[in-house]
């Protein structure tokens, strides 16, 4: 399937990823709409990570493939969240690209992953 190397070093990062969001969620004010956007943040953050575990017990390429598209899906959902929190101004600017430039790497290395399993599916 994927280098062992690769999956686990994304698959850390993920899990990273999810932590870092969980704790600036943590920090958000105390108002309905920060919450309902911390409860969509923090599950889709952690659905990329969660989702790339899954996938190691998949029994098919096909199958493994669907749960890094769910992951990548996942990241997608993320940024939009994280942008909508900048916007807001409900979040520190510097937080907000860290997290976001952060995302956007397992993103580049989730479509790349993805591009070569659809070579060989």
């Amino acid at each position: 399937m994927v280098n062992n190397k690769y999956k686990s070093d994304l698959v850390e990062r993920a899990f990273r990823f999810g932590i870092q969001t969980i704790k600036t969620c943590e920090n958000l004010p105390n108002t309905k709409s920060s919450s309902i956007i911390a409860n969509q943040l923090i599950r889709s953050s952690t659905s990329v990570g969660a989702n790339l575990v899954e996938s190691k017990a998949s029994s098919t390429r096909l199958e493994f493939k669907k749960f890094n598209e769910i992951s990548l899906k996942s990241t997608n959902e993320s940024k939009y969240w994280i942008e909508m929190l900048r916007e807001l101004k409900l979040i520190d600017l510097e937080i907000a690209e860290r997290l976001i430039k952060e995302l956007t790497e397992i993103s580049c290395m989730l479509a790349s992953g993805i591009k070569k399993l659809k070579v060989r599916i």
